[in-house]
């Protein structure tokens, strides 16, 4: 299966205000949006939880989480699930509960720290600096659980020292056999949104690893998602990353997104692998 490529649907992030953008929150939306990804080619589905009064905020309710995750799977059962474990602070019991109650296939992990930064363009902070820190005992804590559960790691990538790290989690036995590397571009205080700078980044990852672009951005993201399948990763989109297809249009939900992706990788010889493709490349028990 080697023209095969996983596609995934960032299905809604945290950071985008439902009320402004097509971001789906409700069970009942998510799971709508997950059957139009997957029916479009998406084999794994990317999903935060957000509070319910207006889905501004993250959750971490195991119950809310509990009711997203089976709407998904009802929706779109060959879908692999893929939960963000995603936390600022050393507390992590929320994360690590509702892992233990949705028992994801995968689930990303942010794999080091980075100074979450952005400027508007009167010079002013966009938020208060925040630091997302994502110590070595931190990161230790998550991937014990997902063995503990079977759950592959995503190992989310912001900077090239965190590729690096994520070298040295596997020479010291830290990571499973299978897991993945996605390569974060296109956050303001992290790796910069250019292809030209792609095959550097790929050249970091562990030796063996599967990998991914994660482009957060405009139009412009596709030019390297293009690079992506060209160089034989994997490829992401959703409206978590982006709101805009290749021609610069606005798009209203997650279905189109995965669409262009889809056309995207047939046009670079890569065909969408399946949910049963998918498990198969990434050793997943069916």
């Amino acid at each position: 299966m080697a023209d095969k490529v996983l596609i995934t649907c960032a299905l809604n992030g945290v950071l985008t205000n439902p009320a402004t953008h097509p971001v789906p929150y409700t069970p009942e939306q998510m799971a709508a949006s997950a059957k139009d990804a997957y029916n479009a080619g998406a084999a794994i589905i990317h999903i935060h939880i957000r509070e319910q009064d207006a889905g501004l905020f993250p959750s971490w309710d195991p119950d809310l989480a509990a009711q997203v995750v089976d709407a998904i799977r009802e929706a779109a059962p060959g879908a692999i699930i893929n939960m963000t474990t995603g936390v600022v602070g050393d507390d992590i019991s929320g994360p690590l509960a509702v892992l233990d109650r949705t028992r994801p296939e995968m689930a990303a992990m942010n794999s080091g720290s980075l100074n979450y930064l952005k400027l508007r363009r009167n010079g002013e902070w966009a938020w208060p600096p925040m630091l997302f820190d994502n110590p070595v005992d931190k990161v230790s804590s998550f991937l014990k659980v997902m063995a503990d559960h079977a759950i592959i790691p995503e190992c989310e990538c912001f900077d090239t020292g965190i590729i690096r790290s994520v070298s040295m989690f596997a020479k010291r036995g830290m990571l499973p056999e299978h897991y993945t590397v996605s390569l974060v571009q296109g956050v303001a205080s992290g790796m910069p949104a250019r292809a030209d700078l792609l095959p550097i980044l790929v050249d970091l990852v562990p030796e063996g690893a599967m990998w991914q672009s994660i482009v957060i951005g405009r139009s412009e993201v596709w030019d390297i998602h293009r690079k992506t399948a060209e160089l034989g990763g994997n490829l992401r989109t959703g409206v978590e990353d982006t709101f805009y297809l290749p021609d610069g249009e606005k798009v209203a939900g997650n279905g189109p997104l995965i669409e262009a992706m889809a056309s995207l990788a047939r046009e670079c010889g890569r065909e969408p692998a399946s949910g049963d493709e998918a498990r198969a490349i990434l050793g997943i028990a069916s």
